[in-house]
Formats: structure tokens, C-alpha cells, sequence
């Protein structure tokens, strides 16, 4: 059974938090001068406490309702997102309800803000990528009132809805892949480390299989900023100079670990037969590599859809909220995995 919808916050809620009038706390919250320093401080405590978003269409609309549906993704550059919105405006695309996008660059902080923004506005539901918050965000997302899907990851408990991976057996099915075909020397390199939690879960799923199999993670190399190809292949050059025993190189994702094999390749490195490479994502744009870089089809597309169907109650019970979706990531062994051979049951 979904979770009973609970009932938007009020001023009156706020007011009996704080002490003060619900007048005083409206003067506040429209920033009135008319409120003293120390009463002012108290009332915004007490609204971040609960979660509580001021209604900026309050009274303009009988329903406190507009057709929007909020959708927070880390970035707008970043190329795994764009079919994650496609598939999200597909779905609401006769639905009567409009998308409305921002971007947190994966910064905690940030999504806060972008949350408290949306949410201001009354949308009709929100589509949030992970399920890491601020506790402010977390609390603001509970007392909406309205349904919350959070997508791309199943590893935790969502607020209401989420559809997703499980990003911990991305990495193990990956792991398992990759010893099967023989490979012991294994480095993981990823970008956006530590904020992205999905390469992280992802990570220490990759990590326990390994372990399982007892082998250990021989060489790591992370990056705070960006993916790009260029940052592939100076992030591999460093640790292949550290390394250059490894025998297969992880990637957090699909551009930088194409980075990584136009390296290998400038390099006169014989992939897959010398060092085997993997990424994540499934991105095709990057089809037209001399070796097809093995990857993880994540189920973009269909993430975004099937989130915006349980917003716009499209799916078959009817019902609005309280949903869990798992997706199966699916491994794709490309150019760059050998085939396991007599050798790989040696290595064993």
C-alpha cells in the first residue's frame, strides 16, 4: 500500500513552532522590514525545522496547484540527462503537465535551493535525481503534499517514490564481468568524487565482488571536477605511470573512459588482449570509436519515463505515489573485455 499523502505544511504550523503570530511569520516570510532581527531568525528556523516552503501563488489559484512538474538533475551538460528528459517530457507530453528543469551540479547545497525554489511555486509533483538530500531538502520534499519521485538509484529509502538502478550491482555484475574474463590488476578511475553517490554505491559494489573473489583493487585515481575526454586520458596517463601493470582500468563513466582507450590506443596498447577497459552509461555517442568501449546500459530513457507516468498517475492501479521501480543495468562487453580463455581459468 503507497504511504498516506500527508497535508501540506501552513503558516499556522510554522506559527506554533516559533511562538509568534501567524501575521509575524507572514511578515517574515514576504521579508517585511517591520520584524526584529531576533524574531525574524526565530521564524526561519522553525519553517527550515519543518520543511516549510512559503506558497508564492497563494490565493492566485483556487487549486494552490500549476501544471508544473519540477525536475532536479546534477547538470544540463552533462550528456546522460538529456534522454532521462526525453523520456520525461514523452511521458507527460499529453498530460496536460509542463517540466520545468534545474540543475545542482551535484552540490548538496544547491539542490537544496533549487528545491526550495520549485517547491515555492506549487508544482504538481517533483522528479529528483538520487536519493542523498540535505535534511532541509529531505523535509521540504516530505511536507509537499504532492508526489515525489526520485530517479537513477534504488540504494536507499526513497521519500516516496523512486525509480532506478541499483547502482551496487552495476559495479558487482561489472566486476564479474570483468574477472571472468581473466583480468586480476584491476584501478578504478572516476570524476565527480565524492559527490556523485551513484558512482560511489556503484564503486562499492565493484569493490565487495572483487573482494568476494579475492582480489583486491589495486590502484584508484579520482577527479573533483568534470568528465570530459581530454580528463580521460590525463586521469589515465596518471595512473597507468603508477601503474603500468594494471591489466583493466573502471571508469565512473562513459567520457572519461573513452579518454582513457583513445589513450591506450595513442599509446600502442593492445586493448583488450593487454589492458581491458569499462565505463557506464551506455552512451552512443561514442559509437563511432575505433573499439566499442564496454559500458552499462542504464535505462535512461526509461527512468524518466516511467517516473513521469507515476506523476501524472498513469500507471495501471491508478494510484499516485508510493512506488519503487527497479531497473536491471545491463552489461555490454563492446570491444574493449576479452573473451575468457584457458588463460582467465589459470589467473583463477
Amino acid at each position: 500500500m503507497p504511504p498516506e499523502a500527508q497535508r501540506p505544511l501552513t503558516l499556522r504550523d510554522v506559527s506554533e513552532a516559533s511562538g509568534v503570530s501567524e501575521m509575524t511569520v507572514s511578515r517574515v516570510l514576504r521579508n517585511r522590514a517591520d520584524v526584529s532581527p531576533a524574531t525574524r531568525e526565530k521564524v526561519l528556523a522553525a519553517a527550515k525545522m519543518l520543511g516549510y516552503v512559503p506558497n508564492k501563488i497563494a490565493g492566485a489559484l483556487a487549486s494552490q496547484r500549476v501544471n508544473l512538474v519540477g525536475v532536479v538533475i546534477p547538470s544540463l551538460s552533462n550528456m546522460v540527462f538529456p534522454e532521462v528528459l526525453a523520456g520525461i517530457s514523452a511521458a507527460l507530453e499529453d498530460s496536460g503537465l509542463q517540466p520545468v528543469f534545474g540543475a545542482t551540479d551535484y552540490k548538496a547545497e544547491r539542490e537544496e535551493n533549487v528545491i526550495y525554489e520549485m517547491l515555492s511555486w506549487r508544482p504538481s509533483g517533483m522528479i529528483v535525481a538520487g536519493l542523498e538530500h540535505t535534511e532541509a531538502a529531505r523535509a521540504m520534499l516530505a511536507n509537499s503534499g504532492i508526489p515525489i519521485v526520485e530517479i537513477m538509484d534504488i540504494d536507499g529509502d526513497p521519500v516516496d517514490s523512486m525509480v532506478g538502478i541499483s547502482h551496487r550491482r552495476a559495479g558487482r555484475e561489472m566486476a564479474e564481468t570483468i574477472l571472468a574474463a581473466g583480468y586480476r590488476k584491476i584501478g578504478f578511475l572516476g570524476s565527480k568524487m565524492p559527490d556523485d553517490h551513484r558512482a560511489r554505491k556503484r564503486l562499492e559494489g565493484f569493490t565487495q565482488a572483487l573482494e568476494d573473489a579475492g582480489v583486491e583493487l589495486a590502484e584508484v585515481e579520482h577527479y573533483a571536477g568534470g568528465s570530459s575526454l581530454s580528463k580521460g586520458r590525463e586521469m589515465t596517463e596518471a595512473i597507468l605511470s603508477r601503474r603500468p601493470d594494471l591489466d583493466f582500468l573502471y571508469y565512473s563513466n562513459d567520457m572519461i573512459g573513452a579518454g582513457g582507450l583513445l589513450h591506450c590506443l595513442d599509446k600502442g596498447l593492445d586493448v583488450p588482449g593487454q589492458i581491458g577497459l569499462a565505463g557506464f552509461n551506455g552512451l552512443e555517442l561514442l559509437d563511432g570509436l575505433r573499439l566499442r568501449l564496454a559500458t552499462t546500459d542504464a535505462c535512461r530513457r526509461e527512468i524518466g519515463l516511467r517516473a513521469a507516468e507515476i506523476v501524472a498517475g498513469k500507471n495501471d492501479d491508478g494510484v499516485i505515489g508510493g512506488k519503487r521501480i527497479e531497473l536491471s543495468p545491463i552489461v555490454n562487453r563492446g570491444d574493449t573485455i576479452r573473451i575468457g580463455t584457458a588463460r582467465s581459468a589459470a589467473a583463477g
